[in-house]
């Protein structure tokens, strides 16, 4: 094994004896259950790891990672992980994270044929489509590129409020809140969007509502 392979089973000796020596029990309780308030889907970039930026602990938020943090409803694996944060872990926020400098989003700015990749570029690529002229005006090619990053958070924070789990729910409980955040890799710092989250809801479910009256009445009762 190369000796940066072997530094890992070292670091991960090391952080286990930094919790024991501060809390014995810690990984036994770690084992019983998890109960995350929230749901964090970001970029696969090895540069923006969840835990880390947000200073959270084992548990405490529940995570999926894919190029450019998209949320495409045929994409089996994020919806999945979704629906069982919603259905079952209950979570109380979902954030969708972007970053400055996000290469996924680069390569979907660019006129470029990326092969495998251009199913999943082509999400971004509707988001420039959407937002076309907002973006052509921006002169600066590295604004434009960031405006982008802000604009790509936005789309898949639609694109999760259209999900059927996150409206039943948060028409029974009031929970989750859907947020958009943007990483900013040069600063270290998470910059909130401040999505009007209940005025997105209530304007896409004039055409993306999946729920009967009579199944809220049936709910609500029960």
């Amino acid at each position: 094994m190369s000796q940066s392979y072997e530094v890992i089973f070292e670091n991960n000796r090391k952080w286990v004896e930094s919790k024991v020596a501060n809390n014995p029990t810690f990984f036994e309780d770690l084992a019983k259950t998890q109960n995350p308030d929230y749901l964090y889907i970001g970029c696969s970039d090895s540069r923006v790891t969840a835990e880390e930026l947000m200073g959270t602990q084992p548990g405490e938020v529940f995570v999926t990672r894919n190029i450019a943090n998209v949320v495409n409803t045929l994409d089996m694996s994020s919806t999945a992980v979704i629906q069982y944060a919603v259905e079952h872990l209950k979570v109380k926020h979902i954030i969708v994270c972007g970053h400055y400098n996000c290469g996924g989003v680069k390569a979907a700015m660019t006129p470029q044929d990326m092969g495998l990749l251009n199913p999943w570029l082509r999400t971004i690529r509707d988001v420039y489509r959407l937002h076309q002229a907002e973006l052509d005006a921006i002169e600066d090619e590295d604004r434009r590129y960031d405006r982008l990053v802000e604009l790509n958070v936005q789309e898949q924070c639609i694109n999760v409020i259209k999900m059927a789990c996150v409206q039943e729910r948060y028409i029974l409980e009031e929970y989750p809140v859907v947020h958009g955040w943007v990483f900013d890799l040069r600063t270290g710092k998470i910059i909130d969007l401040d999505i009007d989250f209940e005025k997105i809801l209530k304007d896409i479910q004039k055409i993306y509502n999946l729920i009967s009256s009579d199944w809220i009445m049936t709910r609500k009762t029960k």
